[in-house]
């Protein structure tokens, strides 16, 4: 099995967490939050309460392990599509994979990478989560709990909620990453050879308006799932309120309108565009050198 994907992606992926994350840190507020008048509003509110280390919350277990998230999502999607068409990555420009097999490799890649994703994307969310320093601790009955860093409140939750409670929203990640890394591949794909002549390697330039175009298509389809995903994430914070994915879009969709499901849409387009152009980049041409 082919293992270059895979060091591509590991090195790409923490090249586009340490430029996203600051936004996601945003994002995942509004979404899970009700203190916040608007993105402005949470952005000034975060460095006045926080300084500037509050937009990199939880940033610190992603760094180590969405390398890890982002090798398996290409290195799954890569091998996915071999195995469908039996064409190497060096081989894809001269004799392009179909767009049934890209779509389908890039499910495969969701699946995989949810699966992966859910743990280190529930202590990620929970850190983003805390509008308070580490060293101090929460008034009683305050909002959130009180995490030292990354390993404390994966123990905290394992403790609290048990093994099961570190997988929490895990169906609703399938759910987002599914359908959505189908599509991320496919525009990526599909951008890519609409711009490039035939049996030629697209350029830097191609590769970086296709990946980000790639980024903000997924990001637009996957964010009302985002939305449920990090409320089901947050549900063990403050006890138990929905019942499953389907009880928390009931609630969400009762309490706040069909509109719930837009938030951090803006933010979700925004971070995407510069950080899935660089990923790719990063992808296409670390392969290069290691091929």
């Amino acid at each position: 099995m082919p293992v270059e994907e895979f060091v591509a992606g590991w090195i790409s992926g923490a090249v586009g967490l340490a430029l996203g994350h600051p936004v996601d840190t945003v994002k995942v507020r509004l979404q899970t939050q009700s203190g916040y008048r608007g993105i402005l509003d949470c952005m000034i509110k975060t460095y006045r309460n926080e300084t500037v280390l509050g937009f990199f919350k939880g940033m610190s277990f992603p760094l180590l392990s969405v390398a890890l998230v982002n090798s398996v999502m290409f290195g799954a999607y890569s091998n996915a599509l071999l195995y469908l068409s039996a064409t190497h990555h060096h081989e894809r420009h001269a004799n392009p994979p179909s767009y049934a097999h890209v779509f389908t490799a890039g499910s495969f890649s969701g699946l995989m990478q949810a699966v992966v994703l859910a743990p280190v994307d529930l202590i990620k969310v929970r850190l983003q989560n805390q509008t308070h320093s580490y060293g101090r601790r929460s008034p009683v009955g305050g909002p959130g709990a009180q995490y030292r860093g990354p390993v404390h409140c994966g123990a905290c939750i394992f403790r609290e909620e048990g093994m099961l409670g570190l997988f929490r929203g895990t169906w609703a990640l399938v759910l987002r990453d599914t359908p959505t890394m189908a599509v991320y591949f496919l525009t990526y794909i599909s951008l890519c050879q609409a711009v490039t002549a035939p049996g030629r390697e697209p350029g830097p330039m191609t590769v970086l308006i296709a990946g980000g175009w790639a980024g903000t298509v997924s990001w637009a389809l996957a964010t009302p799932m985002d939305v449920i995903k990090a409320r089901l994430q947050m549900d063990g914070v403050k006890g138990v309120s929905y019942r499953g994915v389907l009880d928390c879009i009931r609630i969400s969709v009762r309490h706040e309108g069909p509109q719930v499901f837009l938030k951090g849409l803006a933010l979700n387009s925004i971070r995407a565009f510069p950080v899935n152009a660089v990923t790719f980049l990063s992808y296409e041409n670390i392969l290069k050198l290691i091929c």
